[in-house]
């Protein structure tokens, strides 16, 4: 079969079938002599070029037969969103109506255009590859009949433009030798800032072969990489069909990409006014009517964080616009969606454009009509075509290309099906790569304190999570049976979906004839339709998704990602011990993350997780949601002091997406937003269906990568609406009233009365303690830490390598690393001592003073921790991934039975597993593990949610925000202070309880970490719901002794108590009695130890 393809480069004159011609390489299986005698077919003719009529024995799409007599092909009932209200002066359906004339774009006329012409004509005479009789004929049909406008020409130099014609007449001549006479012309032309496609296509039809040149140009142009270069696209398909067969459907569409010239390239992201923020070609071709139309889209569009969507009809014609505005970066691969989605439905495009602003706004401007090939019986009619494209727009957005987006544009699943398909499929893989009961068995069979025994079910831990059911393994078995995703989505649907009582019926297709099964059914057939265990595994973990969900914005019209509030009961007690209270999945086109909380009123950071390399991301994927546990669950037990229980976020990026941080960040926090914020905009935030039906409040923080994003998400919020906006997030920035963190040192403040209480019990003098630290002078708890310190350092590791001078580090170069937040990488070398060196991770072949020859610096950095240098009497871990020491890797910091450290304290979350804490202490180790340790952090936020929710919006402003020209309010200096002395003074009460606790029971400090922990979140329940708490005179004492003094003399206990929500108030009352109670009398202390300790706090009261 002939084809033909036509590249611009070089070619090699001596391989067969090539031809090099001014630039050009025409690759084609015919031989070059086999050209025929030619006669133009392709004249542009009334017999010839003729829009073919749909044909039933043809459809569009390949499976459509298959699903003509399924009703389920037409939209299902999801509400929209048009970015203006139905206004009277509309055409009945909600859209503008615009007048034909004042469309689109004009382009400014060419004045050479018929002198270019005489030279691209004697340019192809000179090149000969065209006979001459035909040559003028070429020239008209290229420059009149695509459709290609003025700037084209005036663009392209008169060689180019005759390689041009020259090629697709060289594509004519093989199309035409076809034994099958299909007609396939392409071009394609890539500058690094302009270039040109041109491709033969059947309206309506998304082709997954062939070049692919929507994806190409959207690889290259519209979501590369280099972000200081934007690009507009224009394309244009062409009037007629080719050729003369009868059943000819073909057109040719051309493609035509520009480098963008803005007017001021460095706009404000809220600037809206075109004349500064568009490109200079498009102010000259657009029409007044054009501009005023993206102008209003724009400038709702820089208020939203998703797309706003608007159609129009075109007056005397059945075609629609549609135009969609979004922030750029924000939607890989949406150019190609939406013709994908379009086509679906039955609907082809006339004309595209894509207009970027340098605002940070990409509009991309669509003209629809009914695909003249396409089979009515097989489509809805084009008014309710139009009106699910605009809906489902949303769902694209969400997830410009999903993993079932093959099954989509194939027709075996719809966009809400396949969207639905790839949200299971993130869940499964983190939920079915469980250990099973055989590990259960394996557990109860082996004995954990036997370190043989705790090693071997460690390492069958890890192997079972790492194998069988790989994320490609599962998308297999998931796109080998469409048909259960479609009674599975049909089963999500019947319950989720909510059309609203403010939307007008009218516009909605008929409810899927689907059956929607029960559970058990599903069941029933799943086992029927599948062929082994593990595909019946796979397609259960949809039923078990299908249960666990609460509620969820996938229906609602405008969002950005989707969000599940998803019911934690699924998941196996023997692998998950304590029970999650509440747990959000989300996944966006650029990460998919958790939310997990172990108390209703909670409190955690959100990191983002990013990795280096795919081996990475597996690694990351694969570990997400236990890490996202472990954290969340070392929060529970540090959070042990104030109200709020424990929870963390994750969210990790996709291998692809490791540059959009911030933009998974902000999709992270809308679409939770979604699920937690009553929706009031009818059309923009519909009712959602709520099985949870309670309200719900999550406070959050910053961690890894997320501190300078918490400002955006205070005051998005407070743009939502959300009540509680103030206490939404803490480590915002003081003009916002928050309490940073790293500012003030808060996590270091409580990591240091441990270090300290080290010292003191054991009369140790700081200045002769040789101490090691991972994480470095940049990070927040590292450079505090350096900064408070006064021992000898003999080791810092950091992102950037290892530092280590035998003779101690000079303390006062460290210092002003610190104060600067930068790596060891910057630190001066003559500081050194003659023993001292440093290995960053980009070395190789580095040798040692001592001699040893370092033969990779990245491997070195990240097991230097484990080796026994002699150098570390105290290792205070600051930074570091979490599991950096685990059963197996402790055994190198233990020699002849006694550890090679004497004392660690850890800084790190997670940094040291449970059980290698226990093996280092059972070796002589000292170990204050992290939930006790860095809870100064936790405490501050606390206390800063607490001001928060204390102080109405003025008197928050007031004392609580700093001016840039006053500077802090005399109000926040104390309270931070006041802070400070309470995480201090926590910090010391638990130091003492497990100190004491471990002397007087010889149990491990790791333990009776978790002991006070447990003890303490126990009571505090208990305490919430007893006649304590119902006792007025008590609460009110309690409350009295448990708020910080400034803010009761400022605002009044009344006051407080009014404003302040009644189940905070609780979880105050209770946390503050218990942890008291409990650093006072211990973990386990005798039946009578409460009465005591409530009578004295009675007699007090007197």
């Amino acid at each position: 079969m002939a084809d033909i393809i036509i590249h611009h480069g070089l070619s090699n004159p001596t391989e067969p079938n090539k031809r090099k011609l001014s630039g050009l390489t025409i690759v084609t299986d015919l031989p070059m002599s086999s050209f025929p005698e030619y006669v133009e077919p392709f004249e542009s003719s009334g017999d010839t070029m003729i829009m073919e009529e749909a044909t039933a024995t043809n459809p569009t799409n390949r499976l459509v037969g298959k699903l003509i007599n399924e009703t389920s092909r037409h939209p299902s009932p999801q509400p929209t969103h048009f970015s203006y209200p139905l206004m009277a002066k509309t055409n009945g359906n909600g859209h503008r109506v615009l007048r034909s004339a004042t469309v689109g774009y004009v382009a400014p006329e060419f004045a050479g255009k018929a002198e270019q012409m005489k030279q691209v004509k004697a340019q192809i005479s000179t090149g000969g590859w065209i006979p001459e009789s035909l040559i003028d004929a070429q020239i008209v049909w290229f420059y009149n009949e695509l459709g290609i406008d003025d700037v084209y020409f005036q663009v392209e130099n008169p060689t180019v433009i005759a390689n041009h014609i020259t090629s697709l007449y060289a594509a004519k001549v093989a199309a035409y030798s076809r034994e099958d006479k299909r007609e396939e012309i392409r071009l394609d032309m890539e500058a690094s800032d302009h270039a040109i496609y041109i491709d033969t296509s059947e309206p309506g039809r998304t082709s997954v072969g062939g070049p692919r040149y929507e994806h190409r140009l959207e690889a290259k142009y519209l979501d590369g990489s280099d972000t200081s270069k934007r690009f507009r696209v224009e394309t244009f398909r062409s009037p007629g069909v080719l050729g003369q067969s009868s059943d000819s459907k073909a057109t040719l569409r051309c493609y035509f990409v520009y480098q963008c010239l803005f007017v001021e390239p460095n706009a404000d992201p809220k600037e809206t006014r075109l004349e500064v923020i568009s490109d200079r070609m498009f102010l000259a071709k657009a029409t007044k009517n054009t501009k005023q139309i993206y102008h209003e889209i724009i400038q709702l569009a820089v208020s939203r964080t998703g797309p706003v969507i608007e159609v129009f009809d075109i007056e005397g014609s059945q075609e629609k616009r549609l135009v969609v505005a979004f922030r750029s970066r924000t939607a890989r691969g949406m150019f190609s969606s939406l013709s994908d989605l379009y086509h679906y439905y039955g609907v082809t495009s006339s004309r595209k454009y894509v207009e970027q602003f340098s605002n940070g706004i990409t509009v991309m401007s669509i003209y629809l009509r009914p695909a003249a090939n396409a089979d009515a019986a097989k489509y809805p009619p084009i008014e309710q075509s139009i009106h699910q494209i605009t809906k489902e727009i949303s769902l694209l957005y969400c997830l410009p290309q999903n993993k079932l987006h093959n099954l989509f544009t194939a027709g075996e699943l719809s966009l809400q099906e396949a969207v639905y398909g790839h949200c299971v499929w993130v869940f499964v893989q983190h939920f079915l790569n469980r250990l099973g009961s055989e590990y259960a068995s394996l557990t109860a069979a082996l004995d954990p304190k036997n370190n043989v025994h705790a090693e071997i079910l460690s390492k069958m831990k890890k192997r079972l999570r790492t194998e069988t059911f790989t994320p490609d393994y599962i998308l297999e078995i998931i796109n080998s049976y469409p048909g259960l995703v479609r009674a599975l989505y049909a089963s999500f649907a019947s319950v989720h979906l909510n059309v609203g009582p403010e939307f007008d019926r009218h516009f909605i297709a008929p409810t899927p004839a689907i059956d929607v099964l029960s559970d058990s059914e599903l069941k029933e057939r799943i086992t029927k339709d599948v062929s082994n265990e593990h595909e019946e595994m796979v397609m259960t973990a949809f039923r078990v998704f299908n249960n666990a969900i609460l509620k969820t914005n996938y229906f609602t019209p405008t969002k950005v990602a989707l969000s599940f509030r998803l019911d934690p009961s699924f998941l196996p007690e023997f692998e998950y011990t304590k029970r999650l209270y509440g747990m959000f999945l989300v996944i966006t086109s650029e990460s998919r993350g958790f939310h997990l909380r172990f108390k209703d009123i909670s409190r955690g950071g959100i990191r983002i997780v990013k990795s280096r390399s795919k081996e990475a991301y597996s690694i990351n994927a694969r570990n997400l949601f236990d890490e996202n546990y472990g954290l969340a669950s070392t929060q529970q037990r540090k959070n042990k002091d104030i109200p709020e229980g424990g929870s963390k976020g994750v969210i990790l990026l996709d291998p692809k997406q490791q540059d959009k941080h911030r933009e998974a960040f902000e999709k992270y926090i809308d679409a939770i937003l979604d699920l937690l914020l009553k929706a009031e905009t009818p059309g923009i935030k519909n009712p959602i269906v709520d099985l949870y039906g309670k309200e719900e409040i999550l406070f959050m923080g910053p961690d890894e990568n997320t501190a300078d994003l918490v400002d955006w998400a205070t005051e998005h919020a407070r743009t939502r609406g959300a009540p509680w906006w103030k206490s939404f997030f803490t480590g915002k920035s003081p003009k916002l009233g928050g309490i940073p963190h790293d500012a003030y040192g808060m996590t270091t403040l409580s990591v240091r009365e441990y270090v300290k209480g080290i010292y003191r019990k054991l009369n140790l003098d700081p200045s002769t303690v040789k101490k090691m630290q991972t994480g470095g002078p940049d990070g927040d708890l590292g450079s505090n830490e350096i900064l408070l310190s006064n021992e000898k350092y003999t080791a810092i590791v950091d992102g950037s390598g290892v530092l280590v001078d035998p003779n101690g580090i000079d303390i006062d170069e460290l210092r002003r690393l610190a104060k600067l937040r930068v790596m060891i990488s910057q630190f001066d070398m003559s500081k050194l001592s003659k023993d001292g060196y440093r290995v960053l991770c980009d070395d190789s072949n580095i040798t040692l003073p001592t001699g040893e020859v370092v033969n990779n610096g990245t491997a070195f950095r990240n097991t230097f921790h484990l080796r026994d240098t002699g150098l570390t009497d105290m290792f205070v871990p600051c930074g570091g991934r979490p599991e950096s020491i685990d059963l197996m890797s402790v055994n190198k910091l233990i020699k002849d039975g006694k550890a090679t450290i004497p004392y660690i304290v850890e800084g790190a979350n997670l940094f040291i597993t449970q059980d290698a804490k226990l093996r280092l202490e059972s070796a002589g180790c000292v170990v204050y593990k992290d939930a006790s340790a860095n809870k100064g952090g936790v405490t501050s936020s606390s206390l800063e949610v607490l001001a928060s929710l204390s102080f109405d919006d003025e008197g928050f402003v007031e004392h609580m925000c700093h001016d840039p020209r006053r500077g802090a309010p005399a109000f926040y200096q104390a309270y931070v202070k006041e802070v400070q002395n309470k995480i201090c003074d926590n910090a010391r009460l638990e130091f003492e309880a497990i100190w004491r606790e471990h002397e007087q029971t010889g149990v491990p400090r790791s333990v009776l970490s978790d002991k006070l922990s447990v003890a303490i979140t126990t009571l505090d329940e208990e305490l919430q719901h007893s006649d304590l708490w119902r006792n007025e005179r008590i609460r009110r004492a309690v409350l009295a002794d448990a708020l910080p003094n400034l803010l009761i003399e400022k605002i009044g206990l009344d006051t407080i108590i009014e404003r302040v929500p009644d189940s905070y108030l609780r979880a105050i009352f209770g946390s503050f009695l218990a942890s008291r109670f409990v650093y006072e009398f211990g973990s386990t202390p005798t039946q009578f130890a409460f009465y005591d300790f409530m009578s004295k706090r009675m007699a007090k009261m007197q």
